[in-house]
Order: C-alpha cells, then sequence, then structure tokens
C-alpha cells in the first residue's frame, strides 16, 4: 500500500498545506517545491510562501487570519503567527443558488408514522421539568422503568427523563423565558415521543399552566402535568407518574414500522471536538449525505451561528431570497451586540483541543464546519427552538455549545442527528438518535467504542467524499429504521438537555 501523500491542499488560491500526519522538520514536499522549516504536528498548517506581517492567509480559498508576524514559507502557522483581524464579506443575496438534480429514486426507510401524519424514528415517553426543582423526582419515575424493565411493552424504547437546571430566577416576559417555553413545548410535541409527563414544583417562575397557555399545547391521554407542591410532596408525585405512564404505555406500544419516504426525516447536523481534518472529511461527507436528503425532499438544520462568524457569507450567498438572507445577517448581527454586552468575543473559540487540532481561528473552525451543509441553497432561518417546517437546507440560530445547539435543534423537530468530532466526543441526545463520525483514523482507532462511521480514508486520500458519503447515508436510513447506534447503547441522551439560558439569572 502506497504511503499517502504527507500534506493536503484544499483550494487552489489556499496559502497553506494541511499535514495529513506529522512532518518532520526538513522534509521536502516535491508538489509543491517546498522544504519544511519545523516540525509540524497532524493536522496544522504548513506556509506555502512567504507572507509578510498583516497579510491575509487563505484556507478553503477564504480568510482564516491575518500574519501576526512574517512567516517564511515552510513555517509552521498556528496561533504563534495568525490571529484574527477585520475584513469584509460580500453578502450577495442568492447569487450562488443552484439547483440541485432530483434524486432518480425515492428512497425509503422503516419509521413509525404518528395519527397527526409526521414520522418517528424512535418511540419514547418523555418526563419533562419546568424546574430544577422537579428533577429529582422526574429522574426516579425513569430509575423505576430501568428497573422494572418495559419486557411487556417491545416497540417502546424507552421512558426518559429530561430534567433541566434552571426553570426560575428570571423574568416573566424575558427572552431566557420565551426560549424555555418554546423549547419545552418543541419536546412535549416532539414526534420520537409517544406521550409525555411535565412535572414541576408548582412555585417556579415558568409556570406549567402559562407554558401550556402560551405554546397552546393540549393535555389528554399523552401529555399530563402535575407539581409537587398540588401533589402532596415527592414520593406522592413518583406514584403518580408511574400511575400516568403505566396507562400511557399500552397505547405507546401499539405501533408498527412501516417504509416511509426519507422526505419525511429532519437531519440535525452538529459538529463537536473538531479538528483540522473536519472541514477535509467529516463535515463535507456529512455535506453530502445532507444534499442527498435535500434531494429526496427532506429537512437538514444547520446551526451554531457562533461557528459559521466570518464564513456566513457563503451561506447568504446561497439564500433562497434576500430575506432569507437578511434573516442570517440579523442573526450575526445579534451576536455581535451579544458580545458587546455580555463582554465577550466571537474568537473566545476554537477550544484548546480545536487548537491542538490545528484549527487556529473562529474564521477557520466556521469555514470547515458550514460544510456539514453540503451545496444546496438556504431556504430558511429559524431562531432557537422555532418549529422547523421548510423543506431543504435551513439554518437555526444557535449557541456553538453543542448539548445546548443540539437542545435547539431536536426542540425545532429534528428527528436524526448525525454529529462529526476530530478530537473525539462523548455525546448523545433522546428522543432523537445520535449519530457520531470520525473525521480521522487516529481517532477511529482510538475510540472505535464511540464512533459509528469512520471518515478518516478520506483526510488520508484513500476514500472519496462520495464513497465515503454513500456509506454514511446507507447508516443513516439503519439509524432512521431503528438501528442503535453507539451512544444509545451506552445510555447517553438523559443529561444533554441544555436549553440555551441567555439572561441574568437573579
Amino acid at each position: 500500500m502506497n504511503t499517502p501523500y504527507p500534506v493536503i491542499k484544499i483550494n487552489d488560491n489556499d496559502d497553506v498545506v494541511v499535514a495529513r500526519f506529522p512532518v518532520a522538520k526538513e522534509t521536502f514536499l516535491p508538489h509543491e517545491n517546498l522544504t519544511v522549516n519545523k516540525d509540524i504536528p497532524a493536522g496544522h498548517k504548513i506556509a506555502l510562501h512567504d507572507i509578510a506581517a498583516g497579510d491575509a492567509v487563505k484556507r478553503y480559498g477564504q480568510i482564516i487570519g491575518f500574519a501576526s508576524r512574517d512567516i517564511k514559507a515552510g513555517d509552521h502557522i498556528h496561533t504563534h503567527n495568525l490571529s484574527m483581524g477585520d475584513f469584509s464579506r460580500d453578502y450577495a443575496f442568492g447569487v450562488d443558488t443552484v439547483e440541485l438534480p432530483k434524486a432518480d429514486r425515492v428512497d425509503t426507510f422503516m419509521g413509525i408514522r404518528r395519527a397527526d401524519g409526521r414520522v418517528a424514528t424512535r418511540n419514547f415517553i418523555g418526563i419533562l421539568t419546568s424546574v430544577n426543582c422537579s428533577a429529582t423526582v422526574a429522574r426516579a419515575i425513569e430509575d423505576h422503568y430501568k428497573k422494572v424493565g418495559l419486557a411487556d411493552f417491545p416497540n417502546v424504547d424507552g421512558v426518559v427523563a429530561l430534567p433541566q437546571s434552571f426553570g426560575c430566577a428570571y423574568g416573566f416576559d424575558s427572552e431566557t423565558m420565551t426560549v424555555m417555553r418554546r423549547t419545552l413545548s418543541g419536546y412535549a410535541r416532539h414526534v420520537n415521543f409517544a406521550g409525555v409527563v411535565i412535572i414541576g414544583l408548582g412555585c417556579e417562575s415558568n409556570q406549567i399552566k402559562d407554558l401550556i397557555r402560551t405554546e397552546g399545547l393540549e393535555e389528554g391521554k399523552l401529555l399530563h402535568s402535575m407539581t409537587i407542591q398540588q401533589t402532596g410532596g415527592t414520593q406522592k408525585t413518583i406514584d403518580k407518574g408511574i400511575e400516568i405512564i403505566n396507562a400511557m404505555l399500552p397505547q405507546a406500544n401499539s405501533v408498527t414500522r412501516e417504509p416511509v419516504p426519507v422526505s419525511e426525516i429532519i437531519l440535525a447536523l452538529e459538529c463537536g471536538g473538531s479538528d483540522s481534518y473536519s472541514g477535509i472529511s467529516g463535515n463535507p461527507v456529512l455535506g453530502y449525505v445532507a444534499d442527498k436528503i435535500v434531494q429526496q425532499g427532506g429537512t437538514a438544520i444547520l446551526s451554531e451561528t457562533s461557528e459559521i462568524f466570518g464564513a456566513e457569507h457563503l451561506l447568504t450567498r446561497r439564500a433562497v431570497t434576500p430575506e432569507v438572507g437578511q434573516k442570517l445577517v440579523d442573526r450575526i448581527a445579534w451576536w455581535e451586540d451579544y458580545c458587546t454586552r455580555t463582554k465577550s468575543e466571537m474568537n473566545n473559540n476554537p477550544s484548546a483541543g480545536n487548537k491542538e487540532g490545528g484549527l487556529t481561528t473562529v474564521l477557520e473552525k466556521s469555514l470547515g464546519g458550514i460544510a456539514k451543509g453540503g451545496t444546496s441553497n438556504l431556504v430558511e432561518v429559524y431562531e432557537y427552538a422555532e418549529p422547523v417546517t421548510a423543506k431543504g437546507l435551513v439554518f437555526m440560530d444557535t449557541p456553538g455549545y453543542d448539548p445546548m445547539a443540539v437542545t435547539g435543534q431536536i426542540a425545532g423537530g429534528a428527528n436524526l442527528l448525525c454529529f462529526t468530532t476530530g478530537r473525539g466526543s462523548a455525546f448523545g441526545s433522546k428522543p432523537t438518535p445520535t449519530l457520531k463520525i470520525a473525521t480521522n483514523n487516529a481517532l477511529w482507532q482510538r475510540q472505535q467504542e464511540d464512533m459509528d462511521h469512520n471518515c478518516g480514508d478520506v483526510a488520508e486520500g484513500t476514500e472519496t467524499i462520495a464513497q465515503a458519503g454513500e456509506r454514511l447515508y446507507a447508516l443513516v436510513l439503519a439509524m432512521a429504521s431503528g438501528q442503535k447506534t453507539k451512544s444509545e447503547k451506552f445510555g447517553y441522551g438523559g443529561l444533554e438537555f441544555v436549553p440555551w439560558t441567555m439572561n441574568a439569572i437573579m
């Protein structure tokens, strides 16, 4: 087997190449006619030519930062000599819109068709809490079903508690309260829940009666609410919760999977623990799958606004209307104002692990991150946890923190989630299953027990994006049909429910 060429050049206009594996000092790169000046870690960048201090540096054919000192050809480029800087971006709404060719066949998966016509990929009963004070009760009810099991209800995937850490100490009309209610109602209505119980303490700011009223929820056989204070205490509330769920289980169990078209998929796109390979292998491969789902009439949700910063113009140029493009620009402006108010900065990202993996600035991370969205048109922009109703590629405004971003996407209706990682992630979500994608072979070999799919051969040049994408697409359809992911087998998802709290907690 031939040894892969040691570096990757992504775009003809790039000022750097990326090391496929550690490259030793004085290694000669014949394609670039270049000698490496220092030892280069895997995933890190090497300068292709001399770059003067203050000059822009490009990767993906786009600016990823500016030289903070003079850089010589063959030098290592990273945080010691590359920094952020201001530059103009041409939003040019809609100039790069394309029409993807229609799929030549209708693909299907084995889904669960609900009475209202929506399609589920899992069949849980959920326990939500309006406030942290009822979290222990919710967990106790879940623990009961872990002990007794659900052998008599084989079509129910589980009873899952999703307790939250807040629910009180913020204003009735605050942004956080609005988002909290929207998030909880999104979960209460989620297609992967056959039934839901909402539990509160009783005196919290986030009153269940206000949630039901403002969000238009309707209590019935498959949606119940109660409070510890009204029910009469902890044990009484636990017992009542078990009684309610026992009554739900027969109806929840009376489902069958049937062939349904891929147009019923709402796929959340996420990345975490990213590295320099994420934008070369895992994210473009996931983007390939997103395009295939969009071609079939389905939906893909790109998110993490703070991690598209600096690359948002590549999305606005694909917006189907100026109004859609402006919505995205407005969300970027909101974040810039938010950073001013909170005395923070957009470039507090990448994380330490991202930087060790070769990412230097948020611009570089963003350019790799948006590759998850594929090449199709941007058809709509949603605020956090808003119901996603459009078909095609959409964007949801969320923070970059993985559990918080995913919580918003699931509240919006995502019934599947794909999560790329280069450093390694141990993450899962409920009621929406998470399929994790490794961006490099070293991670796959080291942490295979957590990874469902490997794109490392793309990074090494022995597999194409399309080949890896077809393998991933088949795996996504298997996951949609009920095949368990690695994170599901470990039981992830009950502790990863993290609604966005954006106001001061008083």
